[in-house]
């Protein structure tokens, strides 16, 4: 088996060799397995028309603390269309994706799908609760809409090919300021690789799946994400899944279309960093905490800004930086019962508040340079300080984060 290799370091390798005896004869959805073996699983599941490089955005951090598995469709990517024959439905895809946790050795993984991969994931959590430790929803829905409109997406590939889907494609996916950025012409691309006939049998799956009336039966910790701006599967969609999944969290994002991880990739990645570090067992040594508050650390404020921080770090400064690193990050800000995005709403406002002006600022440029806050995000947070901690000091807030906002726009369009 080749060893998972960290994605900043090394390149990633395909992991593939089946451990034991039942999957070595069996065919394997193709994979790749990124971060440490010994970390807790996690496997990802793609959007229909998408290959397992549309979970780029997120690997990196992901493959911190966890052994990431992500698998391709049949048909996508490096999965053959012979995986998925005409006639099978979600289960089916459920049943592929635990033969290869089998394959790997993985008994019980925490598990984030994007739209049809999102249906799988909730498959497994109704129908093998005993696997599934944490479930992240992106997109997804219990039911994809009326069966006809699948039926007849469906026939129009089997009779012209992937080429009309892949044209409009684009009106679906994505808003349209992002429609014509890189990345979305990437994902486009991929689409139009993909084996029409499996694209096809996909469509008549998502058409019969209806899991409305077993979420309830759904124990796992639950997130839901979903984008604002999605026609494919709206909002409404996601607050029936969080509605009706036992305990579950709803996070809608501002500005996001049916692939919110490719358009707000941020946000996305921080709802799944908090969401799966609350599954994970808490730190309970000084090592251990401080572990955990360095990765958070360079989730919320970034690499950039922690590596300049332990750069200027001094024999005398050290054992702050150390109490910061495990107590504010590795007790705070990793507990469970806020996400980020909130956690970085109530830190403007302290900071507002006590005229902390080089932290306000710190904080602002790292929530508006992440995508975890948009402008209009932090307007509505000194506006709200506005109320409670006076004018003057808000004033001083507005005009520090219209001068980072501008630097961030200003370092955006550069690159």
């Amino acid at each position: 088996m080749t060893t998972p290799r960290t994605p900043e370091t090394t390149p990633r390798t395909p992991e593939t060799t089946p451990r034991t005896p039942e999957a070595s004869t069996a065919r394997l959805l193709h994979h790749q397995v990124d971060g440490p073996l010994s970390g807790p699983p996690l496997l990802l599941g793609p959007s229909l028309g998408t290959a397992l490089s549309v979970w780029d955005a997120q690997i990196a951090a992901l493959a911190r603390e966890h052994r990431v598995v992500r698998w391709d469709l049949p048909g996508h990517g490096g999965s053959p269309a012979a995986l998925f024959p005409a006639g099978s439905g979600v289960a089916e895809l459920g049943r592929q994706v635990l033969r290869l946790a089998d394959a790997l050795g993985i008994e019980r993984f925490a598990y984030a799908g994007i739209s049809l991969g999102g249906a799988v994931g909730t498959w497994l959590a109704v129908h093998h609760p005993d696997r599934i430790a944490s479930l992240a929803l992106v997109c997804s829905s219990a039911r994809f809409g009326e069966p006809q409109a699948w039926h007849e997406r469906a026939a129009l590939v089997r009779s012209e090919g992937i080429g009309p889907v892949a044209d409009s494609a684009a009106g679906r996916w994505f808003t349209a300021d992002f429609a014509d950025s890189p990345a979305a012409r990437a994902a486009l691309a991929d689409l139009r690789g993909v084996d029409p006939h499996a694209y096809a049998s996909l469509c008549d799956a998502l058409a019969a799946h209806d899991l409305r009336g077993e979420l309830a039966r759904i124990t796992a910790p639950t997130v839901v994400v979903a984008g604002r701006d999605d026609p494919a599967t709206p909002v409404a969609h996601a607050r029936e899944l969080a509605d009706t999944i036992p305990g579950s969290t709803l996070i809608e994002l501002p500005g996001a279309s049916h692939l919110a991880n490719i358009e707000r990739p941020a946000p996305v990645r921080a709802a799944l960093l908090n969401h799966f570090a609350a599954g994970t067992a808490a730190a309970t040594d000084d090592a251990s905490r401080h572990t955990a508050g360095l990765a958070v650390r360079r989730t919320v404020l970034g690499d950039a800004h922690v590596d300049r921080a332990i750069a200027r770090t001094t024999p005398f400064t050290a054992v702050f930086q150390d109490f910061i690193t495990r107590y504010a990050w590795g007790e705070v800000w990793t507990r469970p019962g806020l996400d980020h995005r909130t956690r970085r709403c109530l830190t403007l406002t302290a900071l507002v508040a006590l005229g902390h002006h080089e932290e306000l600022a710190m904080h602002l440029r790292a929530a508006l340079g992440s995508g975890d806050l948009t402008p209009e995000d932090v307007q509505e947070v000194l506006l709200q300080a506005a109320v409670y901690c006076g004018v003057p000091a808000a004033n001083a807030a507005f005009a520090a984060a219209d001068r980072i906002l501008t630097e961030v726009t200003h370092a955006a369009k550069e690159k």
